[in-house]
């Protein structure tokens, strides 16, 4: 291992650290000029001005904003993000509950569209100017055009009401593939377009490089050009997207987990916003925030791994 990787991991750790800090200081900052006054969504519209006042002392909001500030913080620091507003139950068991469907759902997602993104972007390259290249370009700007909750209603439609191969809701053990291959098609589509293009650009741009060039004048075969000089280089941009939108999406889901009836995190916010529902609004956005900051250092990791020039950046 390189004696630069450490220092250089230390260092996206110290700027991950500020992100959530900032991140953290902006939600606290939301929490107290929401347009409804916590106190208000708690006791409901019939409640006493003694009932409000006793609810703002019991949650400290009568404190002055720093000790509310320190006290936010700290919770924070022991992993508190304290109760919902309608159900009383902690944040945190709320998330934890449906994390994992969301989780399986992008993870799924991400499968698909990274690998079948570079597959079609490396073949498009490879045979560029030909025909597979030409319907490698319709498919992605038909992905493109696609808006995600038309493709999900469609697979739906057709796969789940009519033909009955698969099924809708959510996820059980015994029929766990049935039911979230769907939700990923849908989810992956649009990225999948997405990732064949940006595959393709990048390939391109490395096959004409001289070093491979020179490969080639050496008599290798075109596979072993394509794969071994063309695709590792070409791979970097491509795994630095890919990381961060992976860590976006889990925050991103709702509207596919409310087409196919999955209990994710993204209808979790979804029921949240409708009932004004501020701790678990809020705990989402940290935990999804937490996901965007560890992807994006391992992007940062990997990206040092594949091209070691960015470590003295």
């Amino acid at each position: 291992m390189s004696r630069g990787l450490p220092r250089f991991v230390l260092r996206r750790l110290l700027y991950s650290a500020v992100v959530l800090w900032l991140v953290s200081t902006l939600v606290f900052v939301f929490l107290h000029v929401s347009p409804v006054p916590v106190e208000r969504v708690i006791g409901g519209p019939r409640a006493t001005a003694e009932t409000l006042a006793q609810i703002r002392a019991n949650l400290g909001l009568d404190r002055p904003v720093l000790v509310q500030y320190w006290r936010f913080v700290a919770r924070l620091l022991r992993g508190d993000l304290g109760d919902s507003y309608i159900s009383g139950t902690p944040v945190s068991a709320l998330i934890a509950e449906r994390l994992s469907t969301t989780l399986w759902l992008v993870f799924g997602a991400g499968v698909l569209w990274f690998a079948g993104g570079v597959g079609l972007g490396v073949l498009s390259a490879a045979r560029a100017r030909t025909l597979w290249d030409r319907a490698s370009t319709a498919f992605v700007l038909a992905g493109l055009s696609t808006p995600p909750f038309v493709l999900a209603l469609a697979l739906l439609y057709v796969f789940a009401t009519n033909l009955h191969l698969f099924e809708a809701g959510p996820p059980m053990q015994e029929n766990f593939l049935r039911r979230m291959i769907l939700p990923w098609t849908a989810l992956a589509f649009l990225m999948l377009a997405s990732y064949t293009r940006l595959t393709r650009g990048a390939m391109l741009d490395v096959l004409g490089e001289d070093y491979v060039r020179t490969a080639r004048a050496k008599g290798l075969p075109e596979r072993r050009v394509v794969l071994r000089h063309g695709l590792r280089p070409a791979l970097a941009p491509v795994v630095t997207q890919a990381g961060v939108d992976l860590g976006a999406l889990v925050g991103s889901t709702i509207v596919t987990e409310k087409v196919f009836g999955l209990q994710g995190v993204g209808q979790l916010v979804h029921q949240s916003i409708a009932t004004g529902d501020t701790p678990v609004i809020i705990g989402v956005t940290l935990t999804v925030t937490l996901f965007v900051i560890g992807a994006n250092l391992l992007v940062d990791i990997g990206y040092s791994v594949l091209d070691p020039r960015v470590r003295h950046g």
